[in-house]
């Protein structure tokens, strides 16, 4: 058998309908006449492979071609007037509304016969279902949704199958309510005032030989040519121009936004709409394979609800363009495929057409975009053209228009794996985001969250670490915003994000920078209390309680508030110094002996100095200690616990808790041997965990207080009669250090350095090396 490829040039990816279109030729010709025809994507347009030759394909459109039996009788007032008594058979001009379907009664070919039939048997299952009105079906109440969900049950009962396709893809029945599919417009069939059903018998009439003898006169084109309906034909498949092929006033409606009309469309100033009808009888035909159903037996851990193929919630984010207030709609992700696949295999890649994440079902656009980049290039598909439905662009608030919003190329990356961490807090944030009540920060801190895992998924390469670190601090701002919101989130039964893998640490480390490393170790840092109290650093940023286990931790909203949470954006020394207070009273009290911090990462001595001089980003800082804080630091704990173990002449017997931290090798030696200020170190070396066999250094609050209030030179006093008291013996007795300087140097208190460090202070600054092995 010959197979013909005929390159139809005017199927493209986009607009809307005309992707649809390339469809709707691959069903109608694989369903009626070919069944082993074939189509794919060949560059910018659709290649469908059959037995059928140019002529033989464009005859059998016009005269062998079985229309959908197409109905929308849940929409509009078009079936609640038609005459089915006496109906019309002859029109001066194109029929509209009740006219048309009176039009398609009164044929007698053959190939209508079906259409006929199901037209009839709608109007009966109407009248049985009591549907008597255009009122008793539409509005918001519950019983006009009840009665609507009836009759469409009540139409898949008494239709046959021929039109089990459109109704599935129209709607599906939700539990007593029906959902309707965006692909076709708000009413799943239906949009603004325009009745998808009419519009596509319109079509027909002026397209099909069968109608010819209810036409008084013949049809007028735009141009004011006689239509020419094989003309017609052949641009719809072929792209080609010529006069008798656009009928004025006919719009596309929502699938092709270039022929609304309006200006700009034509060389003049204004245009009328004006499109070709088998444009749009293919694409309605092309719509069956986006055949809905109930979305439990995808995802079992969603109530069932209406899924729609390659359809999800918008997203304001990635390609194209739209605004925040239009992200409240629905988005169309198109596959484009490369490999020639029969109508069988297109069909089961729409039918399966969900897109998962982390074994669920996506939900919105920037799902997607996580998707693709887990999946890559699945079941064959090269790309997919992504189409976002607005409302209000064209047409008025009561009209959707699809318009294009890019063209998306699925790669593989891992880094979008860790997004699993936070799937279920950011699903629960994307749809209260969406509330009313929901404050303007947090909307926009979502809005930012979705535009980073966007650039994420679509980065590849060394730029995918810095989009993964972009995505970690979006997500400490959203946790900042909650914790300004409190009231709100607690009502909205929002949680606080936690539980980042260490993963996420490991994946950016190309990226640590002197503020990544300082921000790290005071992100993990806490202070042991007692054997029934630690406190973490992270709840000096926010109203949270710590609970969970050994290698295991994660966060709660706290009730009753208390008094730890100090952090404010008043500037960075002086909250870093706010909180040392907080922690330096809050061990006092607790009575403990020597200073009780630890974190599972050191901070590097260069990096400190480089804080205390003011040679880091504090703003970037500080977003980055928002988004470290997130990471599940008692996993990095036992990480590191584990690593110790199995080094060589290492043991755990041989380590207390705070010595599990960062290896050895992994420092850098020239920054090891970087050593801060003599203010620095006087005060580090009061202020140190105590080893194990030795004594503590009693803790001289007054020290650290003169330091924050500028007074370096009274600190350093204080600090060298404490380390006397101590038996130590500083090299210097006083030190002329004040204002900045000396309140900087007592905010880098906070930041911990490991016990080779802290023995490298000692012999930098006294008499004798100091023995520890903590800090």
């Amino acid at each position: 058998m010959t197979m013909h490829e005929h390159l139809l040039t005017g199927c493209t990816p986009v607009p809307l309908a005309h992707y649809l279109k390339a469809l709707g030729i691959l069903r109608l010709v694989a369903e009626q006449k070919d069944p082993h025809a074939c189509g794919r994507w060949r560059g910018e347009y659709f290649e469908l492979r059959t037995s059928l030759s140019c002529e033989e394909l464009q005859r059998f459109f016009l005269e062998e071609y079985r229309p959908t039996p197409i109905v929308v009788p849940w929409s509009g007032n078009d079936f609640f007037a038609v005459g089915q008594e006496n109906p019309a058979k002859q029109f001066s001009k194109p029929p509209t509304s009740a006219s048309v379907i009176e039009a398609v009664l009164s044929t007698t070919s053959t190939r209508l016969e079906v259409y006929r039939d199901v037209l009839r048997r709608t109007l009966r299952t109407m009248a049985d279902a009591g549907v008597k009105s255009k009122k008793s079906i539409e509005g918001s109440g519950n019983s006009q949704r009840r009665l609507k969900a009836d009759l469409l049950t009540a139409l898949r009962n008494a239709l046959p199958d021929d039109v089990i396709g459109w109704l599935d893809a129209a709607s599906v029945i939700e539990p007593d309510v029906p959902s309707f599919n965006a692909l076709l417009g708000g009413g799943g069939g239906s949009d603004g005032n325009s009745h998808f059903s009419d519009n596509y018998m319109q079509c027909l009439w002026m397209a099909l030989p069968d109608f010819q003898a209810q036409r008084q006169k013949p049809v007028k084109a735009a141009d004011g040519n006689t239509f020419v309906p094989e003309k017609a034909l052949d641009a719809s498949l072929f792209g080609t121009h010529a006069p008798g092929t656009n009928i004025a006033r006919l719009s596309p409606v929502l699938f092709d936004v270039r022929r609304w009309g309006g200006p700009n469309q034509t060389n003049g100033f204004q245009a009328s709409a004006a499109s070709n009808p088998w444009d749009f009888i293919l694409m309605m035909d092309g719509t069956l394979l986006f055949a809905g159903t109930l979305g439990r037996k995808f995802d079992s851990t969603c109530a069932p609800s209406a899924r729609f193929p390659f359809l999800f919630q918008s997203s304001p984010v990635g390609l194209g363009s739209s605004i925040q207030n239009e992200a409240f709609g629905r988005e169309l992700w198109m596959p484009l495929w490369e490999k020639p696949s029969t109508l069988k295999e297109v069909s089961t890649l729409f039918a399966e057409g969900r897109v998962e994440k982390h074994g669920h079902m996506v939900k919105s656009g920037s799902d997607v975009f996580a998707a693709m980049a887990q999946l890559g290039c699945d079941r064959g598909i090269s790309s997919f053209q992504r189409i976002g439905f607005f409302k209000g662009r064209i047409g008025g608030n009561n009209y959707y228009s699809a318009v294009d919003q890019g063209r998306i190329y699925p790669e593989r990356n891992p880094h979008v794996d860790l997004l699993r961490d936070v799937d279920q807090r950011l699903d629960g944030l994307t749809s209260a985001s969406k509330s009313d009540k929901c404050p303007s920060s947090v909307a926009r801190a979502m809005t930012l969250i979705e535009r980073r895992i966007t650039a994420l998924s679509m980065a590849s390469g060394d730029a995918s670490d810095d989009r993964l670190l972009d995505v970690m601090v979006a997500l400490g701002g959203m946790e900042k915003c909650l914790g300004a919101s409190l009231e709100w989130a607690k009502k909205a039964g929002i949680r606080p994000l936690t539980g980042l893998s260490p993963s996420w640490f490991d994946a950016t480390r190309s990226k640590h920078t002197t503020e990544f490393r300082l921000a790290a170790s005071l992100a993990g840092l806490r202070m042991y209390l007692g054997k029934n109290e630690t406190l973490h650093f992270r709840q000096h940023l926010e109203q949270v309680a710590v609970m969970g286990s050994k290698g295991r931790s994660w966060f709660t909203w706290l009730d009753p508030l208390k008094n730890d949470a100090v952090w404010h954006d008043g500037g960075l020394v002086d909250a870093l110094n706010g909180i040392l207070a907080r922690r330096l009273m809050r061990a006092q009290q607790a009575g403990v002996k020597g200073w009780p911090d630890w974190s599972p990462r050191y901070a590097m001595l260069d990096d400190i100095t480089a804080f205390i001089e003011g040679r880091i980003d504090e703003r970037l800082f500080a977003d980055l200690l928002w988004g470290l804080a997130l990471i599940d630091w008692e996993q990095v704990a036992q990480q590191q616990r584990d690593a110790w173990e199995g080094r060589p002449g290492h043991g755990a017997n041989e380590l207390e808790e705070g010595d599990t931290t960062v290896l050895a090798d992994e420092r850098d030696e020239k920054a090891f041997r970087a050593v801060p200020s003599s203010f620095y170190s006087l005060l580090r070396l009061c202020f140190q965990r105590t080893a194990k066999g030795e004594d503590p250094i009693p803790l001289v609050p007054g020290i650290l207080h003169r330091a924050m209030a500028g007074d370096g030179d009274g600190a350093a006093r204080l600090a060298v009669r404490r380390l006397r008291a101590s038996s130590l013996a500083p090299l210097i007795s006083e030190l002329p250090v004040a204002g900045d300087v000396a309140r900087r140097t007592a905010s880098s208190m906070l930041f911990p350095i490991a016990p080779r460090d802290m023995r490298l202070l000692g012999k930098y600054i006294t008499e004798q090396e100091i023995q520890t092995a903590n800090t």
